[in-house]
């Protein structure tokens, strides 16, 4: 049915819950799974409202990414737990919904997984949810849980 399923994965309980149906489905179907795990650009200002090195604080950026590395695999490790064995985790800067479809569509994956509601952002307040703007652009079938 499936060969290659993705799942967006950002650390919520949302995201945990559509990882865990994305590696059941990977498993049932003999799929190949990618976590994907993104990170946004901060400017200093956003920055300054998280916990950063305070010896790098030009390096916001390499932080997001460093973090977006550890969830990447534990996203990775919990499919595992969850029977999944064939998995890949990956991390990509971008504006979340655009990133995860045209990252989906770079590996040419048959499904998306992803919860309908994950970290969020003020962005996702003024724009609409990332899972609705996936659901509109995606180019294959789109698993919100």
């Amino acid at each position: 049915m499936f060969k290659s399923i993705l799942a967006a994965f950002d650390g919520s309980e949302g995201s945990e819950v559509a990882l865990r149906k994305a590696a059941e489905l990977a498993r049932l179907c003999d799929a190949e799974m990618l976590v994907l795990t993104l990170y946004r650009h901060h400017s200093i200002l956003e920055g300054s409202m998280y916990v950063i090195d305070a010896e790098k604080p030009d390096d916001i950026d390499g932080i997001m990414r460093d973090h977006a590395k550890i969830t990447a695999e534990r996203g990775a490790s919990i499919a595992r737990e969850a029977g999944c064995e064939n998995i890949r985790a990956f991390v990509k800067g971008g504006p979340t919904a655009r990133t995860i479809v045209s990252f989906s569509k770079e590996h040419e994956n048959d499904l998306i997984v992803m919860g309908s509601r994950g970290l969020g952002s003020i962005e996702g307040y003024l724009l609409g949810s990332v899972s609705h703007k996936v659901t509109s652009l995606a180019q294959c079938p789109v698993l919100v849980v």
